[in-house]
């Protein structure tokens, strides 16, 4: 059996709209993409502590997973009608039978970060078990290790965490860099984001690992907590908006990382943290820059 990948662009206003009428029409599955990922026009989805975060992207795309004998243009004129639309661009694509379990878990081997520690899939065997063995699934939220960013930050975590520090890393996702803080030895890890999935996953995760670890959405964040390490990986536009917060959550003489940054977006960086931090560049891999410094003391 095949299946159909309808791809429809919308903008923000209908987006979620859309799906649900997708999902009510048939789709076998419906997700919501940002139509300018990885472009210069890209618009970061975060929030800050106690804030309400903002809804889709001004540009969307649609995909929705249709049946092979779905009829594709009667259900795009049927979402025309339905929203009041002159057009609706869209593409459609076949999308043959496969295993999609065994396809998945084959694009995700063992990640060597330094020779003592590594992300494991859980379908994996452990081959070093000497090392900090992360194991890891991907799922909804970002972070299986294999980016520019989270290795970045795996590394620095290794370099600095003592068994008396405590951690809090900003915007966890999948809950990588708190599970690898604790594997490698801080007292006390808080993973914090903007995203329910992201709590729900690092969770799952942490108990996968056998860690004991918090994790809490950034709206019930009371701000009771500092750290001695602060980690967040996340786009550079939100780590300039986040510098106060960031900087308030890192006590005086504590180190923070920064990563999610390219080159061209150092000194952004370097001026929104220069007032707390003697902010610099730690490390560049593959054109992503990992950032960092020591708290001022500024009492």
């Amino acid at each position: 059996m095949a299946w159909l990948a309808l791809n429809i662009h919308a903008d923000n206003r209908i987006a979620e709209a859309l799906s649900e009428f997708l999902l009510n029409h048939g789709a076998l599955s419906v997700s919501i993409e940002d139509a300018e990922a990885e472009q210069p026009d890209e618009v970061p989805l975060f929030g800050e502590p106690n804030m309400p975060p903002p809804g889709f992207w001004q540009k969307n795309i649609i995909n929705a997973l249709l049946d092979e004998n779905c009829q594709v243009e009667p259900l795009v004129a049927a979402a025309k009608a339905e929203f009041g639309l002159d057009s609706l661009p869209y593409q459609i694509e076949t999308v043959a039978e496969q295993d999609w379990v065994r396809l998945t878990q084959s694009q995700f081997d063992p990640i060597k970060i330094l020779d003592d520690l590594w992300i494991v899939p859980t379908w994996h065997d452990v081959s070093n078990t000497d090392a900090i063995n992360i194991r890891l699934d991907p799922g909804l939220a970002f972070g299986t290790g294999s980016h520019p960013t989270t290795f970045l930050c795996l590394k620095w975590l290794k370099q600095v965490v003592k068994p008396s520090c405590s951690v809090i890393d900003y915007g966890c996702g999948s809950g990588i860099l708190s599970i690898a803080a604790k594997k490698i030895g801080a007292h006390e890890v808080l993973g914090i984001d903007i995203d329910h999935h992201a709590i729900e996953a690092s969770e799952f995760n942490a108990v996968q690992n056998e860690e004991s670890i918090r994790f809490l959405h950034a709206q019930n964040f009371t701000g009771d907590f500092s750290a001695d390490i602060v980690v967040a990986n996340i786009l550079s536009s939100a780590l300039i908006v986040l510098a106060p917060a960031l900087a308030q959550l890192c006590k005086p003489g504590g180190q923070l990382a920064l990563s999610g940054i390219l080159q061209a977006q150092i000194g952004l960086i370097t001026e929104a943290y220069q007032p707390w931090f003697d902010i610099q560049v730690l490390e560049i891999h593959e054109g992503w820059v990992l950032m960092g410094g020591k708290r001022k003391n500024l009492d």
